[in-house]
């Protein structure tokens, strides 16, 4: 097999931005405002402090470390120490495949929702979800839509991790940022926002309790990218001399920061316009996003149109930052694996994204009949729950296991040590033989049975 030359990153803001923007999607977006409002605001913001800055941390460490190492994606990164080995990269290089066709099917929602609010008005999409459900359904218009984000997708990719994602992200990045901090701003203007405020931010110790341990744990393991094999890539493309502990300490810091800031513009602006914190804390996902918040864009008066706008901009570059990592994990694993050139292995990930995401998306029309999960599922619950709730914890407890008890944390460590010391090595070691493959099950076993009704999170 012929080498393949290797991309990297210009500098170590390159390289932070585009993990931070990997991390930052769309369950920053419509997650983690309905969790915290659940449960008990502040109590929640707190342990999904500490376990982003310490399990969360230490399982960044570790694959960026890895991939750095070994300077591939995840299939090489694990067949370098062995061909035995190559069956669980496979395994964890299956994962983006899975998410990022619907990942883009929801994307081209976030862009049919803000063209409409520039044609049909807060008042149209405010009516409960009809216009939603309608639209999801049309087929012809909602895959018009996917194609749109979807191009633009792979017009980033296709311009290379230098001319494309990190200058994609050098823009995205900062004005995601400031736009979620001007909209929260705003919304703490509106009468009674402040309650939402008080909602959002004081603990409630009432509400502690094993649902919301688990619940917090599974946030911090969802949004960081992990398992995902973006930061395997993502790391092969980092220089030696480049600190991991500063950069994936930064990445966190950021993901962090603009969950927190995505709670900020929900919950007060919710608390203003329905009077309480209710509707944010009983909806997640696509109920809270493209049904609750218009109702709250159309109580809003005036101003709401504009609001709404302006939101569902915000949604789009946090949706399309994840699916460009999304999308270029994918074009490396298949770059790296077969050894054919970068444009080649944008070509095949193209092809198969857009076919995969057409299936998906007629899975609320002419595949509607297609119900995996039982009645009144779709295809793309089916992926959802088969990437997120199983092949990414399982991913991540074998790439532990691999770590902590067959190669030995020394070789990451030393990986680490490269470029700058590492105080908390012995910490680290423990948390990834022990601690984090306990947290992964329970992550795992829990959201098996949230999925089945078991339990509720």
């Amino acid at each position: 097999m012929a080498t393949v030359e290797r991309a990297t990153w210009s500098n170590k803001l390159a390289f932070v931005l585009a993990g931070a923007a990997s991390a930052v999607g769309l369950g920053s977006m419509w997650r983690f405002p309905y969790l915290a409002a659940k449960y008990g605001g502040g109590t929640f913001l707190f342990l999904y402090l500490v376990f982003v800055f310490t399990i969360g941390i230490a399982l960044l460490l570790l694959e960026t470390a890895f991939g750095r190492k070994t300077g591939q994606s995840c299939i090489g990164a694990f067949k370098s120490f062995g061909k035995k080995y190559a069956p669980v990269g496979v395994f964890a290089s299956c994962v983006p495949f899975i998410i990022v066709p619907y990942y883009c099917v929801i994307g081209g929602w976030t862009v049919k929702y803000m063209t409409a609010y520039l044609s049909a008005g807060p008042a149209t999409l405010a009516d409960g979800g009809g216009y939603f459900n309608s639209f999801i359904s049309s087929g012809w218009e909602s895959a018009l839509f996917m194609l749109v984000f979807m191009v633009a997708t792979y017009a980033i990719v296709a311009l290379g991790v230098n001319n494309g994602i990190e200058k994609a992200n050098l823009v995205m990045m900062p004005a995601l940022i400031v736009v979620s901090l001007a909209l929260g701003i705003y919304a703490l203007k509106l009468p009674g926002a402040l309650d939402g405020l008080a909602f959002y931010l004081i603990p409630d110790l009432s509400k502690f309790s094993p649902e919301l341990i688990i619940a917090a744990l599974g946030q911090t393991f969802f949004t960081l990218s992990l398992a995902m094999g973006i930061m395997f890539t993502y790391g092969s493309y980092l220089e030696k001399k480049e600190k991991l502990t500063s950069s994936v300490v930064q990445i966190a810091g950021t993901t962090f920061a603009v969950s927190l800031l995505a709670g900020l513009m929900v919950v007060p602006a919710t608390f203003a316009a329905l009077g309480s914190g209710d509707a944010v804390a009983q909806n997640a996902g696509p109920s809270l996003m493209f049904v609750i918040l218009p109702q709250v864009f159309n109580n809003m008066g005036a101003a709401g149109g504009i609001i709404g706008f302006v939101f569902f901009i915000l949604v789009i570059f946090a949706a399309l930052t994840s699916s460009v990592s999304l999308t270029e994990a994918c074009v490396s694993i298949i770059h790296d694996g077969t050894g054919c050139t970068r444009k080649r292995a944008i070509v095949i990930s193209v092809i198969f994204i857009t076919v995969v995401g057409f299936v998906v998306n007629l899975g609320y029309s002419n595949l509607a009949f297609i119900q995996p999960l039982g009645e009144g599922t779709s295809i793309l619950d089916f992926m959802d729950f088969l990437s997120n709730s199983v092949m990414m914890p399982l991913a991540a407890l074998m790439t532990c296991i691999f770590v902590g008890w067959i190669i030995g944390p020394k070789v990451i460590a030393d990986e680490v040590k490269e470029s700058a010391a590492f105080k908390l090595e012995k910490v680290w070691t423990v948390t990834i033989k022990y601690i984090a493959p306990v947290c992964i099950v329970l992550i795992l076993v829990a959201y098996v049975a949230q999925t089945f009704g078991l339990i509720t999170l």
